[in-house]
């Protein structure tokens, strides 16, 4: 298997902060917003675009974790040996604009599931879809609002996102057989 890198450190970090810029402009007039990051690499980026737009705007928003494991309707995906890890959500989702956090957007299963799972714990006000990768394949009708990069894929190559919270280093690369 073949890796070719597609997202160094930096452009990373350059995608977060045009992604918290446009969250911003999405949601200026609307206030009362959270971000909640989907287990296990979403979180991290949750909390890299929370800090992001702390820097821009001066506001701390709230900050979860979400644990769909128990939603998920295809068998679950790799976790590279971690456990994904509870739910931590320990503030009130009841009108709040949320935008769930994930790594890589695909069939659009995780959405369906991280959906599921925030239902269950209150009634947000609008909830927005934000991904540093969307790679395509949907298979349900979901795609996400705010996108680090689109990256076109085949089915048989796979997209690797590596935080440094939870792999040492960040970065983006693309395995292909």
């Amino acid at each position: 298997m073949t890796q070719v890198s597609i997202m160094t450190a930096t452009e990373l970090e350059l995608s977060l902060r045009r992604i918290a810029s446009e969250m911003m402009e999405a949601c200026a007039a609307e206030g009362n917003i959270a971000l909640i990051g989907v287990l296990t690499r979403g979180e991290p980026l949750a909390r890299r675009l929370a800090g992001h737009i702390g820097e821009m705007e001066g506001i701390s928003p709230p900050l979860g974790a979400l644990d769909i494991g128990l939603h998920r309707d295809d068998g679950g995906h790799p976790t590279e040996g971690r456990g994904s890890g509870p739910t931590l959500i320990d503030f009130d989702l009841t009108d709040r604009r949320v935008f769930l956090v994930d790594d890589v957007f695909f069939t659009g299963r995780t959405a369906r599931a991280a959906i599921d799972a925030l239902m269950e714990l209150g009634r947000p006000r609008k909830i927005w879809l934000a991904a540093l990768i969307d790679r395509g394949h949907r298979e349900l009708p979901f795609r996400p609002d705010f996108i680090g990069k689109n990256v076109p894929t085949s089915l048989a190559e796979h997209i690797r996102v590596r935080m440094r919270e939870v792999d040492g280093e960040d970065g983006v690369w693309l395995l292909k057989r």
